[in-house]
């Protein structure tokens, strides 16, 4: 079963915790154990998971990806957001996590978040269940 969900962006990059939204889909699903695969159908954003204590990291993550792949650097790609694509390329469009007593497996400060490089969007989130 894949269920979806809609998040807005603000910006042209950021990082949003979508953990809450994911987890409520699990409790939807009453599902006690197996895996969830979170995946986004976009080319120019990500998922990732990463700290979500301390928001600080949230900007090192956004500010270091523009320094090594810089929004306004040399690129082929016409519609001028080349970099986006790239970034999302590095961090990946999909994450596997693992439930076990109807609870994400997610460490003390892991959160799950929809990484934007091309916003602000209309993103959507998938939500594949993989149970045991």
């Amino acid at each position: 079963m894949i269920k979806r969900f809609e998040v807005k962006t603000t910006a042209a990059a950021q990082m949003i915790d979508i953990t809450a939204q994911v987890k409520g889909l699990v409790r939807a699903q009453n599902m006690s154990a197996g895996m969830i695969v979170v995946y986004v159908p976009h080319t120019t954003c990500a998922v990732t998971i990463n700290e979500n204590a301390d928001p600080d990291v949230k900007e090192d993550i956004i500010e270091n990806l523009e320094r090594l792949v810089p929004s306004g650097g040399r690129y082929k790609h016409s519609e001028g957001n080349s970099h986006a694509h790239i970034k999302a390329s590095v961090i990946g469009s999909s994450v596997n996590i693992f439930v076990e007593s109807s609870t994400l497996v997610l460490g003390t400060w892991q959160g799950i978040f929809l990484v934007e490089f091309d916003g602000p969007r209309q993103r959507s989130v998938l939500v594949k269940f993989l149970p045991d």
